[in-house]
């Protein structure tokens, strides 16, 4: 016996220990065969984890597959009811800044007022008039009618036509009224049909409407001051509407237009902002998405608008728009400039992508004041 012990005891431990994850013998009984798994930490995945996972396997394959679906059904859908197009186009619902009463710009702004202007039966739309700077004081505390007849005054008035989403108390619109009345401008800001506190529905021809009222309606009271049309981003494409059919229909040009962060017409816009970009190599993206919108009614043709203007055209655009590219703005700068007679009418300033100004905020530069009254060649 103790011959025996002796020996057990020189046999090395690797021998008799077994090894972490090998079979060793189990209880008599054993499902096993008697053998069973050594137990320890880096053991295979624990049965309660792979059951969690296999619940889940069912319910996200169903998530996957709705979701392709969806992504499949979303253009055959727009190119059988083009009309869903505006909803993506006009972002009207998106009445943002939220719970702000339109009708007091004083929370907001100095020098303005808010009034409301019939441009057709059954449509109204509000408006803001901000004053020039230097009649700040003078204005404190005065009515609407003292607001109509200071257009009169000498100071250029510039009508604001702002892009797709929100309303005309969106800071960066804002901050133009500031910048621009500080700069001795008159400002008169828009929402229109179906923006904001406007009623009606958001068209391209009744957008066109508005904004024509608009301007009949300053120009009768602004005697000889400027007007011209500041269009921004879907802005753009509505001033050289306007003022196309201003040219072509009375034979009447607008002193001015200046394109803000613009595009050629909105085909070419969709196919280049980002919320179409999950769709540019989908079999069909031109027919289904891009043509449907000539279906809707929506053109916004900036590039061919262009070519029959007259009038003073300066273009803005921030190098680091990433909205609509800065090369948009350049292609509509020399489509203009190749059909002017007078090259020195048309203008394009690109601001450097180090100033941060983006899609919407070519308005916080202090510089902007001075580049459009030295392109108007005002003092």
């Amino acid at each position: 016996m103790l011959g025996l012990l002796q020996h057990l005891g020189s046999i090395p431990k690797s021998q008799t220990q077994p090894r972490r994850g090998e079979l060793v013998p189990g209880p008599q009984g054993d499902t096993n065969g008697g053998l069973r798994p050594l137990r320890g930490k880096s053991c295979c995945i624990q049965p309660s984890r792979l059951g969690g996972w296999l619940a889940w396997r069912p319910w996200l394959r169903t998530l996957l597959l709705d979701l392709l679906l969806i992504y499949v059904s979303v253009p055959f859908l727009i190119r059988l009811f083009p009309v869903l197009l505006t909803k993506f186009v006009f972002l009207n619902f998106l009445a943002f800044p939220f719970f702000t009463d339109l009708r007091r710009p004083e929370l907001l702004l100095n020098n303005t007022v808010s009034l409301y202007l019939a441009t057709e039966p059954g449509i109204t739309v509000g408006v803001w008039h901000t004053v020039p700077g230097s009649r700040g004081a003078e204005a404190r505390g005065k009515d609407q009618r003292w607001y109509e007849e200071a257009l009169a005054d000498a100071h250029p008035v510039i009508i604001y036509l702002h892009g797709n989403g929100g309303t005309r108390a969106a800071s960066h619109r804002v901050q133009f009224l500031k910048t621009m009345g500080a700069a001795d401008f008159h400002i008169l800001a828009l929402d229109y049909r179906g923006y904001g506190d406007s009623s009606g529905y958001p068209t391209e021809s009744g957008f066109t409407t508005d904004v024509l009222a608009l301007y009949d309606w300053a120009k009768a009271r602004s005697g000889n001051s400027s007007i011209l049309f500041w269009g921004h981003s879907l802005g753009t494409g509505i001033a050289t509407n306007v003022a196309r059919k201003l040219q072509e229909e009375r034979g009447v040009q607008v002193d001015a237009v200046v394109l803000e962060s613009p595009y050629t017409n909105i085909r070419e816009a969709a196919a280049h902002i980002p919320i179409t970009k999950i769709y540019r190599q989908f079999p069909g993206f031109q027919y289904l998405i891009l043509d449907s919108l000539a279906l809707g009614n929506m053109f916004f043709r900036s590039d061919e608008n262009v070519k029959v203007l007259a009038c003073p055209l300066l273009i803005l655009h921030a190098e680091d728009d990433a909205v609509l590219p800065p090369h948009l703005g350049r292609k509509l700068f020399e489509m203009a400039r190749s059909a002017y007679k007078d090259k020195t009418k048309v203008k394009f300033i690109t601001f450097p992508e180090k100033l941060g100004l983006g899609h919407d905020y070519i308005s916080f530069n202090p510089e902007l004041p001075a580049l459009v009254k030295d392109f108007l060649n005002m003092k």
